[in-house]
């Protein structure tokens, strides 16, 4: 499955004027960078891949549309899928592209 093209446009328009962003195609999705750490992505599964705080993880995949990302076959703290209906309108996108682009600017820059 491709990402949502939408989806992508959505995070650029909500990310304009940011400084530092980059896209890169990763995971199957478009993600969007900030000093070479992943904030966003539109999913190549659908809907959102956010990064967050990993002491954050069990408060936030307590909101509905969103659970830990599986990878290997693990749970992981600090990566977070929301699901295509979590992030429908902007009120309900928004929120969780900011705390993914605080996150990404709260580590050191890569690169």
């Amino acid at each position: 499955m491709a990402y949502d093209e939408d989806l992508a446009n959505r995070i650029r328009e909500l990310l304009a004027g940011e400084p530092g962003v980059t896209e890169k195609k990763m995971f199957g999705g478009l993600a969007f960078l900030v000093g070479s750490n992943m904030s966003v992505a539109a999913s190549g599964r659908g809907g959102l891949m956010v990064r967050v705080d990993p002491a954050d993880s069990d408060a936030l995949v307590r909101n509905e549309h969103c659970e830990r990302m599986v990878m290997r076959g693990r749970e992981m703290d600090g990566w977070l899928r929301v699901t295509p209906e979590g992030v429908r309108t902007k009120r309900q996108l928004q929120p969780w592209v900011k705390r993914g682009v605080g996150y990404a600017r709260s580590l050191p820059a890569k690169g």
